[in-house]
């Protein structure tokens, strides 16, 4: 049933949506940045931060993507030599 109200554009959506979340401190944007950078502190990969920010290059996240010391220490532990995984 009509409601006789025009509909909203995504866009418009939006910035209603930014408009009235930044009177409380944050915008919808800097809730996206929280999501990615909590991802990433709990180990998402590049690819998963890129698929959750529907970004297509990875430059726009990389600056949330850090990844632990362990999480170097395993990728150099594939580059040992004597590793018998290659």
């Amino acid at each position: 049933m009509p409601s006789g109200l025009a509909r909203l554009s995504s866009g418009q959506a939006r910035a209603l949506l930014d408009e009235h979340t930044a009177a409380a401190g944050d915008g919808l944007h800097e809730y996206r940045h929280s999501a990615l950078t909590y991802l990433s502190e709990r180990g998402a990969s590049l690819l998963m931060l890129m698929a959750k920010s529907r970004h297509t290059k990875p430059e726009p996240v990389r600056r949330y993507f850090n990844p632990s010391p362990e999480a170097a220490a395993e990728v150099a532990s594939l580059l040992a030599p004597g590793d018998r995984r290659r």
